[in-house]
């Protein structure tokens, strides 16, 4: 059956096998000739961001192992340290474990931005991207987080500060101002302390404004004495004595006591006791010990020595203050003299004469 002639394909339309074979060689052509003319480049190009990565990644491999290696080496020699005598005061083995353990991780942080950041800037330069805006919208974004955030960036910086200036360590007692305690642990952004009643405060760097060390440099041992002022103070400056040369001869306190225990002098004087003043210059953080201590000794001592002291008992053989006279007299009283005031508006009031009776 003859097929209509609308549906015949025109002669035109039909494609030219020639002419198609000959496009796709033209096509191949081109783009063999555009990758010989940019093949060099391209390879150039690829070696170069590669060189960019590895020397980046090869850097900061290098920089962290030393930084590590470093850390351990400070760690090593804390734990030497502290086997030797007085070891506990000079290092603390924890202290300086966190202490090496926060600078080594903010070097290590600060190392790794620093070069992986400086890689992705030179890989991009090398694409030929413009790093004029990219630069602007990045301080632009980083004033924006900056300012939102500035408190979490005062506490880090705050933190990082007083772990390189060493203001304090783990194992310090410290006041803080908003808290005071034993420090248990030093963060970048928060310091926990332990209260005296065992509470943990959770202090930000930020807010500390002044801290007081009490556990650097030494400690003072002070302690009062309330004798009687009948007392001899030649002889309670020998007993004294006696007292601080035994104690420095037993242990530990020999190890604790950083100085002679001495008699300062009076401290108060009154008509019923004198304070004597006794001190002494002990490791930091032992001064409460040593004080026990030492009132623990000096009224043992004083008792065997039969010196008073005020609000005890008395001492062996010594007699008793004689009471006092005056303390059974009782003050006087306006009502005991008839022409007070007193005593005349306490009188009956006399019936007047002449004045009529009422009678039942």
């Amino acid at each position: 059956m003859p097929w209509p002639a609308a549906l015949l394909p025109l002669a035109a339309d039909t494609p030219d096998p020639a002419a198609s074979v000959k496009e796709a060689h033209e096509s191949v052509t081109n783009a063999a000739s555009f990758i010989e003319e940019n093949w060099a480049g391209w390879l150039y190009l690829g070696l170069k961001i590669l060189l960019i990565l590895v020397i980046a990644a090869a850097l900061r491999s290098l920089v962290r192992k030393s930084l590590t290696k470093l850390i351990l080496r400070m760690n090593r020699g804390a734990e030497a340290v502290e086997g030797m005598a007085l070891g506990g005061l000079l290092v603390n083995a924890e202290r300086r474990r966190q202490r090496s353990e926060a600078i080594g991780s903010v070097l290590r942080s600060v190392a790794s931005f620093l070069i992986l950041g400086t890689a992705g800037l030179m890989v991009l330069g090398a694409l030929g991207i413009n790093l004029g805006p990219l630069l602007a919208s990045a301080g632009v974004a980083g004033v924006a987080i900056g300012f939102g955030a500035r408190n979490l960036v005062t506490d880090f910086l705050s933190g990082v500060f007083m772990i390189l200036e060493d203001q304090y360590g783990v194992g310090d007692k410290i006041d803080a101002g908003v808290a005071s305690g034993e420090v248990v642990e030093v963060g970048l952004r928060v310091t926990k302390l332990r209260g005296d009643s065992g509470e943990i405060w959770y202090v930000r760097n930020g807010e500390i404004k002044r801290i007081g060390n009490l556990s650097q440099g030494w400690a003072t041992a002070g302690v009062d004495v309330q004798v009687k002022p009948s007392e001899s103070l030649t002889h309670i400056r020998e007993v004294v004595k006696h007292v601080a040369e035994g104690l420095a001869k037993e242990s530990p306190w020999d190890e604790r006591l950083w100085g002679p225990v001495e008699v300062l002098g009076l401290d108060e004087v009154l008509l019923a006791s004198m304070t004597v003043r006794v001190s002494a210059k002990t490791m930091p953080g032992q001064q409460f010990a040593v004080e026990r201590e030492l009132r623990w000794r000096i009224k043992e001592a004083f008792d065997e020595a039969g010196i008073g002291i005020v609000g005890g008992l008395p001492a062996a053989g010594g007699e008793e203050e004689a009471a006092d006279p005056s303390a059974a007299v009782a003050a006087p009283s306006a009502l005991a003299n008839p022409a007070s005031p007193q005593s005349l508006a306490t009188a009956p009031i006399p019936p007047s004469v002449g004045a009529p009776r009422i009678t039942k």
